[in-house]
C-alpha cells in the first residue's frame, strides 16, 4: 500500500493466533474488522427498551387519531367533489379535481396506486381508488381549493385549515418513527377532537364520557372498561359528579353511604333531574345493621360514627325525595347485607350509560379505593364472534344485575 493510503487492521483478530496462520489476502481485496475491533454493542438495556416502548405507545395513540381524521376527510371530499366532477372524468375525477396546482401530487398518487395493485397491496376493493392513495395535506388542498363547493356545509374554513396544519408535526413524526412528546401527543388528540367536530363528525363524540378512539381500537381486549382511577380524587378530575349525573335519565345506586352522589351533587340539581323526567333509585347500607359495625372496625372508627354518617346523607336524600313532584320518581332503599362495592349506573338502560364502580378494601376509605369506569351497550369486537355464540355484555351488566338483585330483597324507606 502507498505510504499516501491508510492501513486497515487485519482480519483475524483471534489473539492465539500467529501472524504465519491469518491467511494471505487476495490481490484486489480488503480485510474488514471484526465486531470485537469496532466495539459495537447491539443488546438493548431495560432503560432502552422502556424508552421504545414508551415512543411506540405514544405513535399508536396519535396514529389513531390520524388515521380517524384522516378517513372523515377522505368522505367528505369524497361527498363533495365527486357528484362534481365523476360525470365529466369518470374515475379520473380526483385528477381533475386536483387541476393543474396539485399534478405533481397527484400523478406521485397515481404511480403509488399502480405499484400497489401490481404487487397486491390493495387488501379491500374499496380501496382501489386515487383517493384511497392521497394524504392528509393532499386531501386538505383539496378542500381548500373548492371551499366554495364546502361552504355551503362547513363554517370557518381558517380555523379547519389551521387545526389540520396543527397535525403536520404529529404526522411527520408518526410517519418517520420519531419521538412524540406528551405535550405534542395531548395536542394531537384535541386538535383532532375538534377537526373531527368541525367536520360534523361530534355525534360519535358526544355524550358523558366522550369516546375515545383509542378506547374504540383496544375496546374488545379489555370488556367495557373505559377508565381505572387509583382512587375517587382523580376520578373526579376527570370526570366530575356534574358530568357524570347531569341530564341523566335513570341514576341507580347501591354501597354504603353514596357520598360521591349525595356530597357532590347538589339537592337542587337532584330534584330538576326528577323533575324532568329522570328516576333515582339509591340502596344505602341500613346504618342500624350488623355490617355498619363490622365496617367501622374495619376502618378504625369510634362505635356509631360510621351509622350516623349514613343516617345524615339518607336524611338528607329523604329531604329531596320530599321537594320531588312524583315520589315515585325518587326512591329509597336499605340493604343489610354485606358490602362489598359502591356502584354508580347512570342511564344503565341505555347504549350511552356509564357506570363508576369501586370495591370495599379492609384498610380503606370508599375515597382511597380504586374506581372502574365502565361503559354500557356492549362492544363492537374486532373479529365477529362465532354464530351462536353469547354475547359478553363486559362488567357493566354484571353490576346492574347486583344492584336488582339487592333492590329486590331491600326494604323501602318511608
Amino acid at each position: 500500500m502507498s505510504s499516501g493510503g491508510l492501513e486497515l487492521p487485519p482480519g483475524g483478530g483471534n489473539p492465539g493466533e500467529s501472524a504465519a496462520d491469518v491467511p494471505e489476502p487476495r490481490a484486489g481485496t480488503v480485510s474488514v474488522a471484526q465486531p470485537v475491533e469496532i466495539g459495537a454493542g447491539l443488546s438493548w438495556s431495560a432503560a432502552t427498551w422502556a424508552d421504545v416502548h414508551t415512543r411506540a405507545q405514544r405513535a399508536g395513540r396519535a396514529y389513531v387519531w390520524l388515521n380517524l381524521v384522516e378517513q372523515r376527510l377522505r368522505a367528505v371530499v369524497a361527498a363533495v367533489l365527486r357528484p362534481v366532477y365523476e360525470p365529466v372524468h369518470g374515475e379520473e375525477w380526483v385528477v381533475a379535481a386536483a387541476g393543474p396546482a396539485g399534478q405533481e401530487w397527484v400523478q406521485r398518487a397515481v404511480a403509488v396506486r399502480e405499484v400497489s395493485r401490481r404487487k397486491g397491496y390493495v387488501l379491500d376493493p374499496a380501496d382501489d381508488n386515487l383517493l384511497s392513495f392521497l394524504t392528509l395535506p393532499q386531501l386538505r388542498e383539496l378542500m381548500v381549493q373548492h371551499w366554495p363547493c364546502y361552504e355551503p356545509y362547513f363554517a370557518g374554513r381558517r380555523e379547519l385549515e389551521l387545526a389540520l396544519d396543527e397535525l403536520e408535526l404529529a404526522r411527520s413524526a408518526v410517519s418517520r418513527n420519531r419521538a412524540l412528546s406528551p405535550a405534542v401527543l395531548a395536542q394531537t388528540e384535541r386538535t383532532s377532537q375538534r377537526i373531527l367536530t368541525l367536520l360534523g363528525a361530534d355525534a360519535a363524540l358526544a355524550g358523558r364520557l366522550p369516546v375515545d378512539a383509542v378506547e374504540e381500537l383496544v375496546g374488545d381486549r379489555f370488556a367495557d372498561v373505559v377508565g381505572v382511577h387509583p382512587d375517587r380524587v382523580r376520578l373526579q378530575r376527570s370526570l366530575p359528579a356534574e358530568d357524570l349525573f347531569g341530564g341523566a335519565r335513570r341514576i341507580d345506586a347501591i354501597g354504603i353511604g353514596l357520598n360521591l352522589l349525595v356530597q357532590n351533587y347538589s339537592g337542587r340539581r337532584l330534584v330538576r333531574l326528577a323533575d324532568t323526567g329522570c328516576r333515582v333509585r339509591l340502596l344505602f347500607l341500613n346504618p342500624a345493621s350488623s355490617a355498619v359495625r363490622r365496617r367501622e372496625r374495619e376502618l378504625g372508627l369510634k362505635r356509631g360514627e360510621l351509622s350516623r354518617a349514613v343516617e345524615m346523607n339518607i336524611l338528607h336524600m329523604r329531604r329531596v325525595r320530599s321537594r320531588v313532584r312524583d315520589a315515585a320518581a325518587f326512591r329509597i332503599h336499605v340493604f343489610d347485607e354485606t358490602p362489598r362495592f359502591t356502584a354508580y349506573l347512570v342511564d344503565g338502560d341505555e347504549p350511552d350509560g356509564l357506570a363508576v364502580v369501586q370495591p370495599y378494601l379492609r384498610r380503606a376509605r370508599g375515597m382511597e379505593s380504586p374506581v372502574l369506569v365502565l361503559r354500557g351497550g356492549g362492544r363492537t369486537l374486532v373479529q365477529d364472534p362465532p354464530p351462536g355464540s353469547p354475547e359478553d355484555d363486559g362488567l357493566f351488566s354484571t353490576y346492574r344485575e347486583e344492584f336488582e338483585s339487592t333492590w329486590t330483597d331491600a326494604r323501602p324507606v318511608s
